[in-house]
């Protein structure tokens, strides 16, 4: 099992941009699909993004398709989130998790995951 810590949250004005980092511990990285979540105050986590261990597919929620990029870096054991057009209501605090393959990265926004970091806040003023 790898462990996950974010970072690279902030306060930005709506239409800014934010560059989420989340970085793993373990020789395995590269056995594992990525995802982003979200969770905003009051609500339910939801997905964000996914990534396959190779970094060739991708899979995104509707409201942040065409604002938001997944990527990773198996050499560094990084995945990263790029954020643009922030708008008010990306506000959540910020967490990466990981399924090991083989996993469809399609059924990330479905899975179940046994524990969560402590996320990054972003902040996102109107």
């Amino acid at each position: 099992q790898v462990q996950l810590v974010e970072s690279g949250g902030g306060l930005v004005q709506a239409g800014g941009s934010l560059r989420l980092s989340c970085a793993a511990s373990g020789r395995t990285f590269s056995s594992y699909a990525m995802g982003w979540f979200r969770q905003a105050p009051g609500k339910e986590r939801e997905f964000v993004a996914a990534i396959s261990w190779s970094g060739i597919n991708t899979y995104y929620a509707d409201p942040v398709k065409g604002r938001f990029t997944i990527s990773r870096d198996n050499a560094k054991n990084l995945v990263y989130l790029q954020m643009n057009s922030l708008k008010p209501e990306d506000t959540a605090v910020y967490y990466c998790n990981a399924k090991r393959r083989p996993f469809a990265i399609a059924t990330m926004p479905k899975a179940d995951f046994d524990s969560w970091g402590q996320g990054t806040q972003v902040t996102v003023s109107s």
